[in-house]
C-alpha cells in the first residue's frame, strides 16, 4: 500500500470522506482549506485522511476514513501514523484530532497512535450537524478532542 498525497485534478473520493463525515457541505468547505492524502492499494483508493492547518504550529486531522470491506487490516492505523509523520516532516509541533463520542474504535486507534484525550467540545455535533448521528447505537453528541506533541 502506498500513501500519497491528491493531486489537484484528482477527484475527491467522497464516498470514503463521506464515511468519516456525513456532511458533504463540511467536508467540501475543509477540503478546500487541507491537504488530502489517498491510501492505494493495488490502484484501489482504500483510504483517506485530510490534514488541515488550524494555527500556528499546529494541524488538525480532520477526516480519516477506510472503505468498510477493508475494516480490520491495519489501514486506520497506517493512515494516522502517516499523518504524524507528515505533519512532523512539515515542521508542525503539535497534530489535534475530534472524534465523536461513541467512536470507541477511533478513540482507541488514536491513543494507540500516541495522541492524549485533551478534552471535550460539548454538543459539537448537535450544534454543526442538521440531523443527529448515531453511532454503535449512540447519539454523537460530544467531540472528543485529542492532541499529540510532535
Amino acid at each position: 500500500m502506498i500513501i500519497r498525497k491528491r493531486k489537484a485534478d484528482e477527484e475527491l473520493p467522497m464516498d470514503l470522506l463521506l464515511l468519516a463525515d456525513p456532511s458533504e457541505e463540511i467536508v467540501k468547505e475543509y477540503i478546500t482549506r487541507g491537504e488530502c492524502y489517498l491510501a492505494e492499494l493495488e490502484r484501489d483508493i482504500v483510504g483517506v485522511y485530510v490534514l488541515l492547518p488550524t494555527r500556528p504550529g499546529t494541524i488538525e486531522l480532520v477526516n480519516v476514513a477506510v472503505a468498510e470491506e477493508r475494516h480490520g487490516e491495519g489501514i486506520g492505523k497506517q493512515l494516522v501514523m502517516d499523518a504524524v509523520k507528515v505533519a512532523r516532516e512539515k515542521g508542525y509541533k503539535t497534530i489535534e484530532v475530534g472524534t465523536g463520542n461513541s467512536g470507541v474504535g477511533q478513540l482507541a486507534l488514536y491513543q494507540k497512535c500516541g495522541f492524549r484525550i485533551v478534552g471535550v467540545d460539548f454538543d459539537f455535533f448537535t450544534r454543526h450537524y442538521p440531523e443527529a448521528i448515531f453511532e454503535n447505537g449512540i447519539q454523537v453528541r460530544d467531540m472528543i478532542r485529542l492532541t499529540q506533541d510532535l
